[in-house]
């Protein structure tokens, strides 16, 4: 079948792999994308999970704390100009304040909600559209807290110290004081930004993903020419390999480069005398699976596939 200039571009965004190659891929799966994704991921020619800086929409994230509870809020923007722009960034800090005081990660229920001066949150974004010139949207929310303890908050790559790139923030429940927990939460939080995990735990991991890393695997273990039961040890292996580096808890602390987050928790517990756990944490990234519109694209699309 055809192989369109579209898929090629999907493909390559998701994977990470050379336009030649995802050409191929496509080729070989009937343009099925999914389908070609794990073909790359079988030949080795993409990664397990995409971590590059290849996101797709323009704006921030903004993170907000206030006592035990801390939330994030993405707000898209067309360009990057935009979210250099003062009224914009007024916008989102209003509108991550908002939330926080909302408790409640409905975007529909923000838009809806009260802003501060006056209106309401969707009034004020239609307003930033018509007098800004650029389309702007409320993605998602994330809130997190403690009963008691802290919710310490981190961004990277910052445009001011509550908005950026990327927006962390990390729950620890605990009795020990803000001395001990703002420090570590920091730490944790700059790992997290560094080191993308999927779910706070190995329980927490999406299934339908675990499934397709099983299938992967298998197909690997099944070109050794092994027998069977040593196939399965090896498949059972390498799941628990993707398990133990994509949950926050048991991946390597990025600072010490030996011990596992967990490890980091437990022995700050020891040395403050009180029981600290991490419960939760949010990791925002701009534009994270937003298609990005790339103008010049389309152009060396279409020149691979006349290849």
């Amino acid at each position: 079948m055809a192989i369109t200039a579209a898929a090629v571009k999907e493909l390559r965004e998701r994977s990470g792999a050379g336009m030649m190659d995802c050409k191929k891929a496509l080729s070989e799966t009937d343009g099925d994308v999914e389908a070609a994704v794990d073909l790359l991921r079988t030949k080795g020619l993409a990664a397990a999970q995409k971590k590059s800086s290849r996101t797709a929409a323009e704006g921030l994230v903004g993170v907000a704390v206030s006592g035990t509870k801390g939330v994030a809020v993405e707000v898209n923007s067309e360009t990057d100009f935009v979210a250099k722009n003062d009224q914009f960034q007024s916008f989102v800090g209003n509108v991550t304040n908002v939330a926080l005081a909302l408790g409640n990660d409905d975007v529909e229920a923000l838009a809806a909600a009260a802003y501060p001066t006056g209106g309401t949150v969707k009034e004020a974004l239609t307003n930033n559209v018509a007098t800004i010139g650029e389309n702007q949207a409320i993605r998602r929310i994330k809130t997190v807290a403690v009963s008691s303890g802290a919710v310490v908050p981190y961004i990277h790559n910052a445009v001011t110290p509550t908005m950026g790139k990327i927006g962390v923030l990390v729950a620890l429940e605990s009795t020990a004081g803000a001395d001990v927990l703002e420090p570590l939460g920091k730490q944790i939080a700059m790992h997290i930004a560094a080191a993308f995990p999927l779910a706070l735990n190995a329980d927490g991991l999406d299934q339908e993903l675990m499934e397709r890393e099983r299938a992967i695997a298998a197909e690997k273990a099944a070109e050794s020419g092994k027998p069977t039961n040593i196939v399965e040890k090896m498949v059972d292996g390498a799941m628990a390999k993707f398990a133990k580096e994509n949950a926050l808890l048991s991946q390597i602390f990025v600072m010490d480069n030996k011990s596992s987050i967990a490890q980091v928790v437990e022995k700050a517990g020891k040395d403050a005398g009180a029981e600290i756990k991490l419960t939760d944490y949010v990791r925002f990234q701009l534009g994270e699976g937003i298609e990005k519109k790339e103008e010049d694209f389309a152009a060396e699309v279409a020149a691979t596939l006349g290849n």
